[in-house]
């Protein structure tokens, strides 16, 4: 054999043979001594022959096992994979399903503001448009009416434009228990002149600003234009003067609004069954993030009653309280706000139905486009 040969093989080589006069007798001790070696040597052959089957099995069966491991690990993140899009996609669907009933509410709704020069409110219109009987029925909100506005507690109900016709918008929703997602703004004088005449013929063509695309406020004008003053009610809200300093706050009188809505829109607010009342409270710290959150379950058809801060704002996670009613109302309020850890603590207070306390996982709209 080879020197290379010998570096490559492990199985240890044969003993020489001894020669010479001693080593043929089969009693010397040469012979014994070979005869030994010869075992010995077949021993470590087969110790090492045997050594190296079980090396080559474990090895084959170590790859196999890595293969199979591997194969495992594969499936099961495509079967996550799958099971995540797949809840993914119901979730959004159910979404989707949730939201077409508000939509469907809010269709025939209109917000009419009106504004002075300077761009501050100055009323509001909350309209019902009924396009099959070509009937308009509205409520004016004067905007020194006291409400609650998202993201500022109580407040007269002007303030809410200089965050945004949005924000105006969530509080009039929130206000009559009513969805409503289109606004239109119009100077004062027009808004003025459809109370007055109790016609909205002309209140399209005087919109300034629209939620609308214009091929929809188009044909929302010419909609409008055509109804007749007849089949105009516009009255103002029921309110009574409060005179605090130098200020004229309006406190809207709950019965006889409430009746308005039950008569036009048929929403009864005193029936807690059919509206879920939510108070939000802003334990992340963020500044304004109780009133974003606020908005968003107004939109999804909740009405907040109060915006706050918690207690402190040390909540990593969103917690959704119900304190009245079962645990559904509570994964509604979770599904619209996309997070929250939903538990029961009943009480007797008829103040709200379920408490938010907004965490720091929680992703405003805005934020969560970006």
């Amino acid at each position: 054999m080879s020197e290379q040969q010998r570096r490559r093989s492990k199985i240890p080589e044969a003993p020489e043979t001894p020669t010479g006069y001693r080593s043929s007798r089969r009693a010397s001790k040469a012979a014994k001594a070979a005869k030994k070696a010869e075992r010995s040597h077949k021993a470590s052959v087969a110790l090492t022959r045997t050594g190296r089957g079980v090396k080559n099995f474990l090895w084959v069966l170590l790859t196999i096992g890595a293969w199979v491991l591997g194969t495992v690990i594969v499936l099961l993140l495509v079967a996550t994979a799958v099971n995540t899009f797949v809840r993914w996609n119901a979730q959004r669907i159910a979404e989707r399903d949730a939201q077409a009933p508000i939509a469907e509410k809010a269709r025939d709704n209109l917000l009419v503001i009106g504004v002075d020069q300077a761009g501050a409110a100055k009323g509001f219109l909350a309209v019902k448009f009924d396009r099959r009987g070509n009937q308009v029925f509205g409520v004016a909100i004067p905007d020194g009416a006291f409400i609650e506005v998202p993201g500022k507690g109580f407040d007269r109900i002007g303030e809410s434009l200089k965050e945004g016709p949005d924000v105006s918008t969530a509080a009039v929703s929130n206000f009559l228990a009513v969805p409503f997602t289109t606004y239109l703004i119009v100077p004062e004088a027009a808004y003025k002149e459809a109370l007055t005449a109790q016609s909205v013929a002309s209140l399209g063509s005087a919109v300034t600003s629209s939620s609308m695309s214009p091929d929809d406020l188009a044909k929302l004008s010419a909609d409008l234009a055509r109804v007749p003053q007849k089949n105009v009610a516009l009255v103002p809200m029921p309110v009574k003067p409060l005179k605090l300093g130098n200020q004229t706050y309006f406190e809207p009188q709950a019965a006889e609004v409430a009746d308005l809505i039950k008569s036009w829109w048929g929403v009864d607010v005193t029936n807690t069954s059919q509206i879920v009342r939510v108070i939000v409270y802003n334990g992340a710290g963020v500044p304004g993030i109780a009133g974003q959150a606020g908005q968003q379950l107004i939109r999804a058809g909740y009405r907040v009653v109060d915006t706050k801060n918690a207690d402190n704002f040390n909540y990593a996670k969103t917690q959704v309280i119900v304190k009245r009613g079962d645990v559904s109302r509570g994964e509604g309020v979770a599904k619209a706000l996309g997070v929250g850890e939903v538990k029961l603590d009943p009480s007797e207070a008829d103040v709200t139905d379920v408490i938010v306390i907004i965490g720091k996982d929680y992703k405003a709209p805005s934020a969560k486009k970006e």
